[in-house]
């Protein structure tokens, strides 16, 4: 007994011994950290905020500041002068929402010869994968030019799948590439609303689009998510766009330049958000993006716990993960360094 409270005394000197010269300042140095953090997001969020006061007052329109013509006919040269337009859907068993994505996908108001739908089935239930086929071959059957395809694996998920469509042949003929999650449904006008920017503004790389959410009011947890994505949309990526600073790809609804995509080493699955994996390098090439805030796509929040678990963890870690894997060929970025 003698000897465990000796053994007892030993331990409580030498953690006094140690917390005095070491654990001591290394939580000082972690709360001046923390304190910096802080103080960074707090500016941050003020700057951001006065930037959207200004672009309401100032009623900052992005046809003022880039350049937005609609594309017309030409009589000699008919449908050519349309630029070709490829729109990926990538699905994952996704029986309840495939009809609805493909028919809005498909139902796209563009030229049918200078549009190819591409539907990328990474399903591993069989029924659905058929449903999956028969609902394209239905389309087909319509005239649209509509693609299914499929891999024998899984391999890097999302970002393999839309990895694997570019590399079709047919591909090479398409100059822009419209991308749908399987619950998003874009309006007919879609491509009318968003082609222009990239085609008459070359320095573009990226049109991205607002969501607008189905099923907000379904319970309060899609209300939550609703007022925090909101935030995101109308202050992040407005302040992002009205001044030329980066702001990410939200995963979908979006239109990409492909010269652009492919220049910055196309869609990559090192870490859980390709998205703006994608968008990080695209930037560091110089392209500029924006974000037109009064087209809406709609789309389904997560309404289960489950789901909206899975997604916060993939938004907070993933962001981190790509932060350590590019810290370097940011900070070396010779472009980066100019434009600041």
């Amino acid at each position: 007994m003698e000897g465990l409270i000796t053994s007892y005394g030993l331990m409580g000197t030498m953690w006094e011994q140690v917390r005095a010269p070491l654990i001591v300042p290394f939580m000082k140095i972690m709360v001046t950290m923390c304190l910096a953090m802080s103080i960074m997001l707090f500016v941050e969020r003020v700057y951001m905020g006065l930037v959207i006061v200004v672009v309401k007052l100032m009623q900052y329109k992005l046809d003022k500041r880039y350049k937005w013509e609609a594309i017309k006919e030409d009589l000699e040269t008919g449908n050519s002068v349309f630029p070709m337009v490829l729109v990926q859907i990538p699905m994952f068993n996704e029986k309840e929402v495939y009809q609805l994505s493909i028919g809005a996908a498909c139902g796209l108001s563009w030229p049918s010869d200078r549009v190819i739908i591409q539907v990328l089935d990474d399903s591993t239930d069989p029924i659905i994968k058929d449903l999956v086929e028969l609902e394209c071959k239905r389309w087909a059957g319509k005239g649209i030019n509509i693609k299914y395809e499929i891999r024998d694996n899984r391999n890097g998920y999302k970002a393999g799948a839309l990895k694997q469509g570019m590399k079709h042949s047919y591909v090479k003929q398409c100059e822009f590439v419209a991308i749908f999650d399987a619950d998003f449904q874009p309006d007919p006008d879609f491509l009318w609303r968003t082609i222009p920017f990239l085609a008459h503004n070359p320095e573009l790389a990226l049109v991205q689009a607002r969501w607008k959410f189905v099923n907000s009011d379904e319970c309060l947890m899609t209300r939550m998510q609703e007022m925090s994505l909101d935030y995101h949309f109308t202050v992040e990526q407005e302040a992002g766009s009205a001044t030329h600073a980066f702001f990410g790809f939200n995963g979908t609804a979006g239109v990409w330049r492909i010269s652009a995509l492919n220049e910055a080493g196309g869609w990559k699955d090192r870490t859980t958000v390709e998205d703006m994996d994608l968008a990080v390098r695209v930037s560091l090439k110089g392209w500029k993006f924006i974000y037109v805030g009064d087209l809406k796509v709609k789309n389904e929040l997560p309404s289960t716990f489950k789901a909206y678990r899975y997604q916060q963890h993939r938004w907070s870690c993933g962001p981190a993960n790509l932060f350590k894997k590019m810290i370097i060929e940011i900070a070396r970025n010779k472009v980066l360094f100019f434009t600041f």
